[in-house]
């Protein structure tokens, strides 16, 4: 299968000196193409010879801090000090190869594209997106894990984020792109509603007569779950005598009905979500972490909602869409759409579904929603609050800065570079609407783009 992927060369890196590499990735299938003045479009490849300060620059800018996967590949084949693989993960880079003489780098550099590739094409593809809306960057770097767990691994996969962010959605979806041919439904299992005393019938089932009630046999969760998968929901509510007997089956893939005594094999595909930070709980000792280690292969971290405020008004016009499939989707007046996108959401997108749902109730006609179809508890003043974009989380990436050396004058140009680049990304390019979000002339940001490439 061909695979298409722009390419890039930074710092002193000659045109002579990469065409021997891009021959060689032709070889492995890998079509290239320059990246010109054109944005990243999906997977591609920085070429750089030796570090310098400028393929980092060059890195952050072309990856959008890892929104497009780039693989940066050295090419003089000089050893590169430890630290600085790091550094240009945290730039950018989705991975770092050193070029060799064989063709042993090649057939890597190619596996690696063709599996982004592969995830991206997923991940943009409707199933995913008409089921987890969003675009942006932290939205789809998750969305990317829990994809290539979904496709390309049975291992157990641990889904964690807070209330609200979409956790038993994710859990359907690894369960939907899941390859077996056979599976079976969905099992879901609620860890908040299991009670000590039937917990054995939950897990594993019981026998007929084998406690008060039990008039017949029971399946329990696990025994539904062979040859399908089982979703663990709020795993971090489990009291530590529970997870001691969710170990033993999770690790030996055995159980005993309740009552019973023969022993039962199964082959599930384990999926765990939690609210919880599993790995601060090990350390208060109210989570096991042989447990933990079972079932965390897959780590898969959901952003709340204020980590994605660009995600808010397309998630808002998918549920108009939802909630009325048989009429043309309202639209949001100004002052509106600037409240939900001001306003702070603790119960996440649960939370910004239950408010819309609530102002769709409101409303009537064809016109757009305004103001008065937002429920008199839910308007600024009253019980709801407002998020300030100078959040904490401002302040502690400006701290950071600070603490790292930088500058007044470098910071001022970084954010005004970043606020141009994403406005130019949103509008595709289009100055005209891109200069009207920034609030200055179209030919005023195009000097400001001509001097900063110069």
């Amino acid at each position: 299968m061909q695979t298409t992927v722009w390419v890039h060369r930074l710092g002193s890196m000659s045109h002579g000196d990469s065409v021997p590499i891009l021959r060689e990735l032709e070889g492995q299938s890998i079509s290239t193409r320059p990246l010109g003045q054109t944005s990243p479009d999906g997977p591609g490849v920085v070429l750089f010879d030796r570090m310098e300060e400028r393929v980092l620059d060059g890195l952050r800018d072309l990856s959008r801090f890892g929104e497009f996967q780039t693989l940066a590949i050295q090419t003089d084949g000089a050893a590169l000090d430890h630290e600085v693989y790091w550094a240009l993960l945290r730039a950018g880079a989705s991975d770092v190869l050193r070029w060799s003489a064989t063709d042993q780098a090649a057939r890597t550099a190619a596996a690696r594209l063709m599996r982004w590739r592969q995830v991206d094409e997923l991940v943009n593809s409707p199933l995913v997106r008409d089921n987890l809306v969003g675009c942006s960057p932290s939205w789809n770097r998750a969305l990317r894990r829990i994809v290539e767990a979904a496709r390309f691994s049975d291992a157990p996969v641990l889904v964690m984020g807070e209330s609200g962010t979409g956790k038993e959605l994710v859990a359907r979806l690894i369960h939907t792109l899941d390859p077996r041919s056979d599976k079976k439904d969905l099992v879901v299992l609620d860890c908040t509603t299991i009670v000590p005393e039937l917990s054995g019938s939950e897990f594993f089932g019981h026998e007929r007569g084998a406690f008060t009630g039990a008039v017949g046999p029971r399946e329990g969760a696990f025994e539904l779950a062979n040859r399908s998968t089982l979703f663990l929901d709020e795993i971090g509510e489990l009291p530590l005598v529970l997870q001691a007997q969710l170990l033993r089956a999770v690790q030996e893939r055995k159980y005993k009905r309740v009552g019973g005594n023969a022993w039962f094999n199964t082959e599930f595909r384990l999926i765990c979500a939690t609210n919880r930070d599993l790995e601060a709980e090990i350390i208060r000792g109210r989570f096991r972490a042989d447990l933990y280690y079972r079932i965390a292969s897959w780590v898969c971290r959901l952003p709340p909602l204020r980590e994605r405020p660009e995600d808010i008004c397309l998630i808002v016009d998918h549920f108009l869409s939802s909630e009325n499939p048989e009429r043309e989707l309202p639209q949001l007046s100004e002052p509106v759409r600037s409240y939900l996108l001001r306003r702070a959401y603790p119960g996440n997108v649960r939370e910004l579904r239950q408010l819309v749902t609530r102002m769709l109730g409101r409303h009537v006609g064809d016109a757009p929603i305004t103001v008065g179809d937002i429920p008199e508890d839910e308007r600024p003043g009253g019980t709801s609050t407002t998020a300030d974009w100078r959040d904490a989380e401002f302040e502690r990436i400006i701290r950071r800065a600070m603490c790292m050396g930088v500058g007044l004058r470098e910071l001022s140009n970084c954010a005004a570079e970043t606020a141009i680049r994403i406005a130019v990304g949103e509008e595709n390019g289009n100055l005209q609407r891109a200069a009207c979000r920034l609030g200055v002339t179209a030919r005023a940001l195009q000097m400001r783009r001509a001097n900063s490439r110069s």
